[in-house]
């Protein structure tokens, strides 16, 4: 059985939707967990409140915290309240999220900063000083949240989909340097029914989309079982699979004029754009190494 006593999580945006589940199922399991909601009026009753109720009542340890990830301020004093209460930090979810969707043709520059305000930067404002702890302690799981809308595109969604593949390519350096401090960074894309989808799809489908069939894999993604880095997964109707982004063979032009022109281009088309035998990399040292090995053949 996977557990995770004796281990602290920051779960952010974790009063509803995924990261609630998030946060009661770790405790299940044993973690201390910080519920993140931001809540800018704390005399009023919030819902990281209600979820650390449902926590301790279940036997659980949890404590809420109402800070804004969108700012470097509410960032640093999440992972401050896990180690003022619980002194530690292992687990780092990054779940917060928002959306304001919109045609690009009508995207106001406010609709796209408050997007990527939280998702992207909220991600680096939690994520700084929480790495800066696991790299002393040299052991972390830190697990961000991408989208299949930005895997794939989605209409009316060009500030959603930045910030996400923004986080994707977070993962990607970050997870280079925490090697050697045995924190392991990856990415989920969950499909659930959530505030930012439960107006979007038809009832039919909501129901078929529930956090509970997300969360499994966000917990193993944060356990000692999970040896890998840099993965992202989709994970939605307990349906799971890897995404990688690949890199086609190719084809390597020999215009034997000193330059290459648009028609040489067109004239090899098919072989640059197919995707037969695409290969990932672990790092662009990876994909620059078979490039040079391609030009001295």
């Amino acid at each position: 059985m996977i557990s995770f006593e004796g281990k602290t999580a920051v779960v952010t945006g974790s009063g509803r939707g995924l990261g609630r589940i998030y946060a009661i199922e770790l405790s299940k399991r044993g973690a201390k967990v910080v519920i993140n909601d931001y809540s800018p009026d704390t005399s009023k009753p919030s819902p990281a409140d209600e979820v650390v109720k449902e926590i301790v009542a279940s036997g659980g340890i949890a404590v809420a915290n109402y800070d804004n990830i969108a700012t470097e301020k509410g960032g640093a004093a999440l992972i401050q309240k896990a180690m003022d209460e619980f002194g530690a930090l292992d687990i780092l979810i990054n779940n917060a999220g928002i959306i304001s969707d919109k045609s690009f043709s009508k995207m106001d520059i406010d609709s796209w900063q408050r997007v990527l305000d939280v998702h992207l930067n909220g991600a680096y404002h939690v994520t700084k000083p929480g790495f800066a702890i696991m790299k002393e302690r040299g052991y972390g799981r830190i697990v961000f949240t991408s989208s299949a809308a930005a895997l794939f595109g989605n209409f009316g969604q060009t500030n959603y989909c930045s910030a996400k593949m923004g986080l994707i390519g977070f993962m990607n350096s970050l997870r280079l340097e925490s090697e050697k401090y045995n924190i392991h960074v990856n990415t989920v894309a969950p499909l659930a029914k959530s505030q930012m989808t439960e107006n979007l799809l038809p009832p039919e489908i909501l129901d078929k989309m529930l956090p509970e069939y997300v969360a499994p894999i966000v917990l193993f993604l944060c356990s000692d079982e999970m040896k890998e880095s840099g993965g992202i997964y989709n994970a939605g109707f307990g349906y799971f699979n890897k995404v990688m982004i690949t890199s086609g063979k190719g084809c390597l032009i020999d215009s034997n004029k000193g330059n290459i022109s648009p028609e040489d281009i067109s004239a090899n088309w098919d072989e640059i754009s197919s995707m037969e035998n695409s290969k990932g990399y672990k790092d662009i040292g990876g994909f620059i190494l078979d490039l040079l090995g391609m030009i001295d053949k």
